[in-house]
């Protein structure tokens, strides 16, 4: 990196979980929102993943749209942070494994559903933020849930050795 004379980005680390929990937040909050308001859980459940044989499919339409509303707004707050990074994971794994697999990573063309590039990318964002923690300007640093903030220490004793 230092070579290519990008290695002062290295000074913005601390800023990556924050960007990941904000933008992932905004996202899993939206699709809790409209799951919410547009389909309504019943209907999600119902509708959709009943006819993709997900089991229990209204009472899994109301826990995802729980776990992507609440969750997605508690990460934009970053309270409880890894909890609820952890928990729209989950969601996001059962709809890869439940859903997804049969489509595919890209949507092919003329499919109904897209393709699971877009569960995958939200699942990377949620483990940075699982892993890393929900960065300094929290809710959860605010409270003393969370100290510190992430360091790239690890990262370049790794890259070094």
């Amino acid at each position: 990196m230092h070579a290519l004379g990008l290695s002062p980005l290295r000074h913005l680390a601390p800023a990556g979980p924050v960007i990941a929990r904000l933008l992932v937040g905004i996202v899993m909050a939206a699709h809790g929102w409209q799951k919410l308001t547009e389909m309504t859980p019943a209907g999600f459940g119902g509708d959709m993943l009943g006819m993709l044989g997900v089991p229990a499919p209204i009472l899994v339409g109301w826990i995802v749209t729980i776990v992507e509303l609440g969750g997605g707004l508690l990460l934009i707050l970053g309270a409880l942070t890894r909890i609820a990074a952890l928990l729209n994971a989950g969601v996001l794994v059962g709809a890869l494994l439940l859903v997804k697999l049969d489509i595919g990573l890209l949507t092919p063309t003329g499919a109904d559903m897209p393709g699971a590039e877009l569960e995958l990318g939200l699942l990377a964002g949620l483990l940075v933020v699982a892993l890393l923690g929900p960065g300094k300007p929290s809710l959860d640093h605010a409270l003393g849930i969370e100290e510190g903030t992430p360091t790239t220490s690890n990262a370049d004793s790794y890259a070094t050795s």
